[in-house]
């Protein structure tokens, strides 16, 4: 502390209620300081006062990166408030009560039931080194079961600690660990009585005091004994100082023995009704307490386990009676005497009781077996000091300096042995040594000692014996006092502190005497029990002696009286307390001196027993009483630190330049370390570590944490300033883009504007035209028809002024015209005169001026200068004229024109009215007549108007009551299409949600069905597994039952296989009818019957009634075919010529049979091309196998066609050669025979082959005509052609009706492919019609609708077919056989000159030699060979690398298909029996097969056990890589640094040459995934299994993550996904993505996920929670809480935030359990997936050596 040269260092100060308390230095410390400025964590300011005297500075504090280690010798400062705070902030902030100090387990009772003990704990600690796991009761277990195996010898499990503290819990657990960790080495279920011994020393021995509801009040040393092979055989209980004074007295809020509450609960049980039990509070012993009951606990319930246990032990349950017994005893003394003798005896009885019930426990755990080593656990009481302290703490604490003392020597020792082990000069350390306060207590004359002198003292009392200690030690011993104020007390300094004891009952309690009498009567008892019990008891010193209280040791033997005369007996002394306790006590560390121990201290965290509630002061005082504190100060005095060369290296590479890397890492260390730390002491360089002093590591932290710090900044300050320049390079780019943006948008918008005003303008200017313009219409309209009837008015008026005026003007014309005439020509007269006279005077006028001008020169000038310009004038002014004259003569002629027409119109005018005019004379007369009629017509129209009138206000009326109605309606009908369309919509609505909700359930209960099914998948293959074992263990059994029962003999004998046979039967024939389903024989053995399948029995049965009415066809047509025969006979005498006309009848029928062959073949060929092509896309549709199974038939029946076509060619030609040799006369048959014949035939073209091979066959070359018609015979020719031809005529006819039918048929066939194109289109436009969800689901049903359709019509189809070909093929052998018949006939017919003449050679038929069918043959005997050489001495290797995949199940498969095809069911039984029984036998020899795992040949049972063995297999050879691969090692390197660890190192992740890398599992996974493929196995079976490999991957890893708080960090987490992105990779490579091995991954990528995301605010939280849904509440607490920042720039989680996570996360429903099931088998499933590997093209390799068996 006097390198304190900086500020805010952070210390430790002393505090009366925290007992330490952190504060932080506000000055720097100087030499000679009195004073430390401090300022205290809740924000005060403190002035620390140094002691003047010691000038001890104030414990530095570790930085906070080694807070929370797992080992607390790990932290660099080891002193009493490091200890404390590592231990509290473990138990509070991340819940663990478990931590190692050194050797030594720290163990703190938490007062809350934790997930922690579970079988899968156990599993998970098992095998594992003690480093490499989190601090547990299991680790301490296993590592004293890996020593007892490694080292050969003894261990013990030494667990102390005060009285609740949880001793018993964790001695409890440590036997239930070795329990389940080594099993029992016989079926007596050891392990099983080894745990039942705990309920019944608890009921017996345990108690519940102020302190612990549950406490032992005696102490044991159970030793577990263990076999050759560390498996229990047995187990011995020993025990110490049990507390009798409790059976006669408890104090306050105390109880007496457990057992008592538990037969008063039990009261009522039939057993205990000769009892007389009661209530707990009616009897003296049980009610002095005033607490009979325990909040949780159920005596009558812990009754039933202890009467179990018992059971279970061998241990009667008469014992208990023993509680309650009556015997007579009279003697006259005091009340008080006789209360005490009755105390004194109960505590006596009840001591024995105790000694016989350990005794008998003793017994039953006993092994007949030798016991090779065994494991101790010693439940012990620890360090006891209370205000009143009387003999039992004397003796306990006594007990506890024994420990201690060895428990020191035991940590100096190993500490000693590290240091020589790396060669480190040693020095020796002062350690406390309390070998002087355990002289004072058992030396001569010491406390022990004086107190059985003064017990042998016929006066001695209390008093006496304290002055006698007072006397030999006071002022002699320096661990011995004397309190001022009190002359019967002494103190004794232990090595926990100071104790006060009351000297008072010393005397009595180690006496411990009781009334001979009363001893004579129990012994003289008739209860059995009692004289056993007290048949070695000693007798007491002195019958008036008062009565003992407080614990006596029990032994294992009671001590033996002494010899002597019967009148000593009395006077002798028994063995006292003490000196029991004593020898016991020597003998305990005997025993644990011969072992390697291992230490649990219990801690007690507070005495109100508030679930993880840390109590400072207590905590304290129990670690300095169990000698936790003691370790810590022997580690501290040396070199508590320790790292290796490697570890260091890696951890403190940052501190190291270039260029002081060596390739030496140690030398590389040591130069670093010289320039680091200058003091030379402050570490050592062993061989394989360094050793470092106190503090050196929390200076090398800072000095790594400051180099960090510097880099951190340097790469802040550069990423910032990245970070700055991209953001304003960004800032400035995203300004610009702005810019342009909002001036484009500017621009956009005003041209926006400027082309929305020009569209106003366009608008306006077309809205203004159109308004006008319509006003204008309207206006002009108006005006048109106003001036129309103006116009009309006023041309009406015009006309008849115009008439009026046309009759005055033709008048006014006439006198006009004369008038003007006689006007115009005196006009013209007088006009003429004057201008005659006028143009002559003028005239002269002129001529006068012309002469005056003409006499001018001048003038003539002038007039010659205005000619020109004048004559053009003039010029213009004529052509001007000339066109005026022209226009003018134009509308003259124009006017002409029209005058001429209108004149004409004039005239004819005229005449019309003048005609018109005389048509009105005549008219007048009738206008009276009309004008009659007219009044009589107005007078209807009046009345028909009035009518209409009428009429139509009736009409009106009626129709606004029609519009009425009708807008009624519309309104109406408005308001039902808008319900209409509202219920539509309520109803689509409805259907939606209603859809939604029923696929929501399907998809449920589809899942909901589908887990059921893998659920009872699992629970049936987890029941076969179980069965499986219980079956290889029935054979062990039974072997060993015959080694032991039977001598062995010479010779071979045979061995019953009645079980496996009988049950391998019984699976194939399960299997032959879950997975068969063509017909197969039904014959069975008599003496078993197997249930009927009536799906078969109903096949067979219809089989059996088409084969009887296709024999009745054949019969009828046999019977017919006689009565011909017959019928030629009898007509053979007048024509017997008949013979050579049958003969050509056979050719016919010959014919017949080749042409029927031939189109049946092209049939079959046709049809097997048509379903190959439609069948190969739905392979795995309904009806495929089916398919196969025809096609093969097909195939079959195609060759059988192919051999009788070429015997009917042969049967042709021989009866050809027969034809030749008969040569009939008549060839001509029976006219009716032949159209009989020619009527059965369809195809015109076989009649006209039928009609050539006729002539040809009739036609004779040796006869002439004559002969040939000498008998008519050209007429009957004649008359059979003419037949014959109406026959073909006919035939014709029929066959192009046939044509025309089908023809018709073809086109109703395209019509209904037009209707079904129609439908198709109206299925589309209704289907376009709907949703897509609706769509795709119409069209999905739609398809599959018409697929099935097809696939049953083609099914029909192929059985039709099928039907036809049996059909034919026996039509075929029935017509070959009537063939033969007939030939028989024909030779019986011959004569025998012919005969002579041309003998007739026998029909010979060879055979077409058919293929391989694909079938092995074998002998009977052969059998065992055959499955020899396939199975049982057949190497997978060899098979993956030689053969073809599956070759052995193939080979077998034809052996069963030709045993099967020779109907010999015996054959196939025996030979499937022989390969179930051989297949077990190698799964349970080999643990590497794959060989018929393709070929599910037995039952599906055994496939699941080949499955189940090969995943065990690849189990154990993976499960040793992945911790190591996945977790430890650092696949990125660089990126996780090696924190600082303590005594118990953990496995190093840096990569050596023995350890697993990530590269390893890949490695392992590419060998599995390749020998799987070599051996042929079925790609979905190897997507299970690798699924089943990485969820074992990422159970395991995921277990162990949350087992190891030291891999709990940020950046281990980045290491986890990283190496999961890496199978991720290789699942990729292999396509197996869609395995769904990626899945049972995720939730180790959750809680890498976790370890990563930032876990601080409520979002955060929320994030979490939706994040791991994958990991369960626990699992997410768990990582939480062990969370462990590497570097101290990481923040730990704080504990409000993982309360919000538990608060968000208590409605979860998950599991409880922490741990994941590593060794849940998924359930398998076998595909279906055919081979395709025809068996016809397998060769059988010579080198399996099945010469014994041949090809069919």
């Amino acid at each position: 502390c006097e390198k304190i040269d900086l500020y805010f260092a952070r210390v430790w100060i002393p505090d009366p209620e925290e007992v330490w308390k952190s504060a932080e230095l506000l000055k720097d410390y100087k030499p000679g300081d009195k004073v430390l400025l401090l300022h205290l964590e809740d924000g005060k300011d403190l002035e620390y006062r140094l002691d003047p005297k010691t000038k001890e500075l104030p414990h530095l504090r570790n930085p906070d990166i080694l807070v929370g280690e797992n080992d607390l010798t790990a932290l660099s400062y080891l002193h009493e408030p490091a200890v404390l705070h590592n231990l509290r902030v473990r138990f509070i902030d991340s819940k663990l009560i478990y931590t190692y100090c050194g050797i030594v387990l720290v163990a703190i009772n938490p007062y809350e039931q934790l997930p922690i003990y579970g079988e899968d704990i156990i599993n998970a600690y098992s095998g594992q080194n003690m480093g490499d796991m989190d601090p547990h009761i299991f680790a301490v277990a296993e590592e004293a079961y890996k020593q007892m195996a490694r080292d050969e010898r003894n261990q013990s499990i030494i667990v102390s600690g005060e009285s609740g503290a949880g001793k018993t819990v964790s001695a409890k657990y440590a036997m239930r660990y070795f329990a389940t960790v080594s099993g029992s080495a016989s079926e007596a279920n050891v392990e099983e009585k080894v745990l039942a011994s705990n309920p019944i020393m608890e009921s017996i021995g345990n108690a519940k005091t102020t302190r612990n509801d549950n406490s032992s009040r005696f102490g044991k040393y159970i030793e577990i004994g263990f076999d050759k092979r560390y498996r229990i055989i047995g187990a011995n209980m020993r025990t110490y100082l049990l507390e009798k004074s409790r059976v006669v007295f408890q104090a306050e809020e105390e109880r007496n023995y457990h057992i008592f509450y538990q037969l008063c609960a039990s009261a009522k049980l039939p057993e205990f009704n000769m009892l007389r039990l009661g209530n707990a509070n009616n009897f003296n012993y049980t009610k002095q307490g005033g607490s009979p009951m325990i909040e949780g606990v159920d005596d009558a319930k812990e009754m039933a386990h202890t009467r179990q246990a018992c059971t279970l032990l061998g241990i009667f349950i008469h014992f208990f009676f023993f509680f309650f017994f009556f015997e007579t005893y009279i003697k006259p003394i005091s009340k008080l005497q006789a209360t005490n003798a009755r105390d004194a005896l109960a505590k006596h009885i009840y001591a024995k009781l105790f000694n016989w019930i350990v005794d008998h426990v003793n017994q039953a755990l006993h092994s007949a077996v030798k016991q090779h080593s065994f494991i101790g656990v010693l439940d012990i009481y620890g360090f006891e000091t209370f205000e009143i302290n009387s003999f039992e703490q004397f003796c306990i604490n006594y007990a506890n300096e024994k420990l201690q003392q060895q428990f020191n020597m035991h940590v100096f020792k190993l500490e000693q042995e590290e240091y020589m082990k790396e060669q480190i000069p040693w020095t020796l350390i002062d350690f406390y040594d309390n070998q002087p306060c355990i002289n004072l207590i058992e030396s001569k004359l010491g406390i022990l000692d004086l107190l059985d002198e003064e017990c042998k003292m016929p006066k001695g009392t209390d008093d006496t014996w304290a002055q006698k200690l007072y006397n030999t030690h006071l002022n002699k011993c320096a661990l011995f006092e004397k309190p001022r104020l009190s002359n019967k007390a002494f103190i004794i300094q232990h090595f926990a502190d100071k104790v006060e004891y009351q000297c008072e009952g010393f005397l009595e309690k180690n006496k411990d005497t009781v009334f001979e009498e009363q001893i004579k009567v129990l012994k003289s008892s008739k209860f059995k029990m009692l004289p056993e019990l007290f048949q070695d008891d000693e007798k007491a010193i002195s019958p008036t002696s008062a009565t003992s209280s407080g614990r006596t040791p029990l032994t294992r033997t009671p001590s033996k009286p002494t010899k002597g005369r019967p009148g000593q007996m009395a006077k002798e002394h028994k063995k006292t307390v003490g000196h029991q306790f004593r020898n016991s006590l020597h003998l305990l560390m005997e025993t644990l001196n011969a072992t390697t121990p291992h230490y649990v201290r219990c801690i007690k965290p507070n005495d109100f027993k508030f679930p993880f509630t840390f109590d400072e002061k207590r905590a304290v005082q129990q670690l300095r009483a169990c000698g936790v504190l003691e370790t810590i100060r022997i580690s501290a005095a040396g070199f508590p630190s320790r790292w290796t060369y490697q570890e260091f290296f890696s951890r403190y590479r940052v501190l190291m330049k270039q260029k002081d890397v060596l390739s030496d890492k140690k030398q590389t260390c040591k130069n670093v370390l010289e320039k680091l730390i200058l003091d030379k002491d402050k570490y050592q360089f062993g061989k394989t570590k360094i050793f470092f002093r106190a503090g050196q590591v929390a200076y090398l932290e800072k000095l790594r944490a400051d180099k960090l710090r510097a880099a951190c900044i340097r790469i802040q300050k550069t990423i910032r300033g990245w970070l700055l320049r991209k953001k304003y390079l960004r800032m400035r780019k995203a300004a610009i883009t702005v810019q342009r943006y909002v001036r484009g948008h500017q621009a956009r918008c005003y041209a926006k504007f400027l082309r929305r005003t020009k569209a106003a303008t366009i608008i306006q200017k077309y809205w203004r035209m159109y308004t006008v313009r319509r006003r204008y219409k309207i206006r002009r309209t108006a005006t048109i028809v106003l001036q129309s009837y103006l116009r009309g008015y006023l041309a009406r008026n015009r006309y008849r002024k115009i008439l009026r005026e046309h009759k005055a003007v033709i008048i006014q014309k006439w006198v006009r015209g004369w008038l003007a005439r006689t006007y115009y020509k005196r006009s013209m007269h007088a006009i003429i005169y004057l201008q005659c006279c006028f143009r002559r005077m003028m005239a002269k006028r002129e001529l006068k001026k012309l002469k005056i001008e003409a006499r001018s020169v001048e003038r003539y000038k002038k007039l010659h200068i205005g000619m020109e310009n004048k004559i053009m004038q003039l010029q213009r002014k004529v052509d001007e004229q000339n066109k005026d004259y022209k226009c003018l003569m134009e509308k003259l002629t124009n006017l002409e024109g029209i005058y001429n027409t209108e004149t004409e119109k004039l005239r004819s005018d005229l005449e019309r009215l003048q005609l018109s005019e005389e048509e009105a004379r005549i008219a007048t007369g009738r206008v009276l007549s009309l004008q009659e009629e007219i009044a009589k017509l107005r007078k209807d129209l009046e009345q028909t108007q009035s009518e209409k009138k009428s009429i139509e206000e009736r009409a009106d009326r009626y129709k606004q009551e029609t519009e009425q109605l009708v807008s009624d309606l519309k309104e109406e009908n408005s308001l039902l299409k808008q319900e209409k369309e509202a219920l539509n919509h309520l109803i689509v609505e409805q259907a939606k949600e209603m859809t939604e909700t029923m696929e929501k359930k399907l998809v449920e209960e589809t899942k909901q069905l589908e887990l059921d099914l893998n659920d009872e998948r699992l629970r049936y293959q987890n029941l076969l597994n179980e069965f499986s074992r219980l079956e290889e263990r029935y054979d062990d059994l039974k072997e060993e039952m015959t080694l032991m029962v039977n001598v062995p003999k010479p010779g071979h004998k045979r061995t019953d296989s009645t079980h496996s046979s009988n049950e391998s039967e019984y699976t194939f024939s399960s299997e032959i009818a879950e997975t068969e389903d063509i017909p197969s024989r039904t014959e069975e053995p008599s003496e078993k019957k197997v249930p009927l399948d009536m799906s078969l029995f109903l096949k067979l049965q219809k089989r059996v009634t088409e084969l009887e009415q296709e024999k009745q066809v054949m019969q009828d047509e046999l019977d017919r075919k006689e009565e011909q025969v017959l019928r030629s006979k009898a007509k053979e005498e007048e024509r017997p010529q008949i013979r050579g006309a049958e003969l050509e009848y056979e050719s016919l029928k010959r014919q017949e049979l080749e042409s029927e062959n031939k189109k049946l073949k092209n049939e079959l060929n046709e049809l097997r091309k048509a379903l190959s092509e439609k069948s190969a896309p739905e392979m795995t549709a309904p009806g495929a196998p089916a398919y196969r199974v025809l096609m093969e038939q097909l195939t079959s029946v195609s060759e059988e066609l192919d051999v009788r076509k070429e015997e009917v060619l042969i049967l042709r030609s021989q009866l050809v050669s027969q034809k030749e040799a008969i040569q009939p006369k008549n060839t001509m048959t029976d006219s009716t025979i032949l159209l009989e014949d020619v009527q059965k035939m369809k195809d015109k073209g076989e009649i006209a082959q039928a009609y050539i091979g006729l002539k040809e066959t009739n036609r004779s070359p040796a006869m002439d005509c004559h002969e040939l018609n000498e008998d008519g015979e050209l007429w009957l020719v004649y008359e059979g052609l003419k037949q014959a031809n109406r026959l073909l005529e006919s035939q014709l006819q029929s066959q192009k009706r046939s044509h025309e039918n089908e023809a018709e048929a073809l086109r109703g066939e395209i019509q209904s492919l037009k209707e079904e194109n129609n439908r198709q289109q109206q299925l589309l436009a209704q289907n376009l019609q709907l949703p897509p969800e609706a769509r795709i689901e119409a069209s999905l049903q739609h398809e599959i609708t018409r697929l099935t359709n097809e696939n049953l019509d083609l099914m029909e189809q192929l059985e039709k077919q099928d039907k036809t070909v049996r059909k034919l093929k026996k039509q075929l052998k029935v017509f070959a056989k009537k063939i033969g018949e007939l030939e028989v006939g024909q030779m019986e017919n011959i004569s025998p000159g012919q005969i002579i003449d041309e003998p007739i050679r026998p029909v010979n038929i060879p055979r077409k030699e058919k293929d391989f069918q694909g079938m092995l043959e074998y002998k009977k005997e052969d059998e065992q060979k055959l499955v020899k050489n396939l199975i049982l001495e057949l190497k997978p290797r060899g098979v993956a690398v030689n053969l073809i995949p599956g070759l052995p199940a193939y080979i077998l498969f034809m052996c069963v298909r030709h045993a099967d095809y020779l109907n010999d069911d015996q054959k196939v039984r025996s030979l499937l029996t022989s390969t179930i029984n051989s297949i077990k036998k190698v799964l349970k020899v080999s643990t590497w097969e794959f060989s018929f795992l393709r070929h599910e040949l037995s039952c599906h049972d055994l496939a699941i056990q080949i499955y189940q063995q090969l995943v065990r297999v690849l189990e154990n050879i993976l499960q040793p890589m992945i911790v190591s691969g996945m977790l430890e090692h650092e696949t990125i390197q660089g990126v996780s640094g090696v924190k600082p660890t303590g005594l118990r190192k953990r496995t190093s992740s840096i990569a050596d040459e023995g350890t697993y890398t990530l590269d390893s599992i890949l490695r392992q996974l590419n060998s599995f995934h390749s020998v799987m493929c070599q051996h042929g196995m079925d790609p979905e079976l190897i997507k299970q299994v690798v699924k089943q490999m990485f969820y074992i991957v990422g159970a395991v890893t995921l277990n162990n993550l949350l087992l190891r708080k030291d891999m709990c960090s940020w950046s281990k987490g980045m290491q986890i996904r990283y190496n999961v992105s890496q199978l991720e990779e290789w699942l990729r490579d292999k396509n197996l993505m869609n395995s769904g091995a990626k899945e049972t991954l995720e939730p180790l990528i959750q809680a890498a996920q976790l370890l990563q995301v930032k876990k601080k605010t409520d979002d955060d939280a929320e994030a979490i929670c939706s994040m791991c849904n994958a990991l369960t509440t626990a699992q997410i607490v768990k990582v939480l809480n062990l969370y462990t920042p590497v570097n101290e720039f990481e923040e730990r989680v704080s504990v409000s935030f993982i309360r919000t996570i538990q608060m968000r996360l208590r409605d979860r429903k998950d599991s409880p359990q922490l741990l994941m099931d590593a060794k849940h088998i998924f359930p398998v499933t076998f595909p279906f997936n055919p081979s395709s590997l025809a068996l016809e093209t397998i060769q059988i390799p010579a080198s399996l050596g099945l010469g014994f068996i041949s090809r069919v």
